[in-house]
């Protein structure tokens, strides 16, 4: 706190963090095709992806003007917030109006998708963070994290535009940042293998974590694993390993 940076009126600069996970599964059976869908149903309905949005607008110190969400068929979800930090004022007419739009917005969309040959289904969240302002949204990674059962998670953190110090000096960026995983909690960051490709110039920063320990009891529904021949398991976390790693590089691999 002591070394704040004092700012010569409003901050023009523009803060955006793109949060995606990815929630892969093994669904060999119609039955448990079924019982997956229901758990992405329950796990990421609308309902429950307003209540994280809702956190994430009070930590970032925005005010909620307006709020549209949609659940989909089979399943999937959508919702958008029109955020502002200062609060609704009534003009002379009495209609009520925004004052400012200084904080722009929050949303989070679902993705369902499901491999043609192969009983592997993916899932992916995108939840979007567009702060204006002294405020960066990177405080809310750790929450992100820890609202979703993650595989992959892949992070874009940009600043964008420029502010005046007191002296009329541009200043590009106001924080010191060297990577994204900075903002994470230590103990979540062992859970994971990261990478990282930051554009320092640009101040454009990139990062992606995949899981490290493929556990079969949670990729699995309505089915002991034990039941499975050791094999099958084995059969089984490769093609959830490779789905990962060609999801986590970006690059068809297998």
């Amino acid at each position: 706190m002591e070394n704040k940076l004092k700012l010569y009126g409003f901050n023009n600069l523009t803060k955006s963090l793109s949060f995606n996970i990815y929630d892969v599964c093994y669904a060999k059976t119609a039955r448990e095709q079924s019982d997956y869908i229901s758990y992405i149903d329950e796990q990421y309905n609308s309902e429950r992806l307003t209540n994280i949005l809702y956190k994430v607008t009070e930590m970032i110190g925005a005010r909620v003007l307006s709020v549209s969400k949609q659940d989909y068929d089979p399943q999937g979800a959508s919702v958008t917030f029109l955020i502002a930090e200062e609060s609704v004022n009534p003009d002379i007419t009495g209609e009520t109006i925004v004052a400012h739009l200084d904080k722009s917005h929050v949303t989070v969309h679902t993705y369902p998708e499901y491999h043609p040959d192969k009983p592997i289904s993916t899932f992916r969240v995108d939840i979007d963070v567009s702060t204006c302002g002294k405020i960066t949204p990177l405080s809310t990674l750790d929450f992100l994290i820890g609202s979703f059962d993650s595989d992959i998670i892949t992070m874009d953190y940009r600043v964008r535009g420029f502010t005046r110090n007191i002296k009329g000096k541009k200043l590009y960026i106001d924080h010191k940042i060297t990577s994204i995983q900075d903002y994470i909690d230590a103990k979540t960051l062992q859970k994971y293998d990261a990478i990282d490709v930051n554009i320092y110039q640009s101040n454009i920063f990139h990062t992606k974590l995949l899981i490290k320990e493929v556990d079969l009891r949670n990729y699995l529904f309505n089915t002991d694993v034990y039941e499975i021949a050791p094999k099958t398991r084995l059969n089984i976390i490769n093609s959830l390993r490779q789905e990962m790693i060609e999801i986590f590089s970006g690059v068809n691999v297998y």
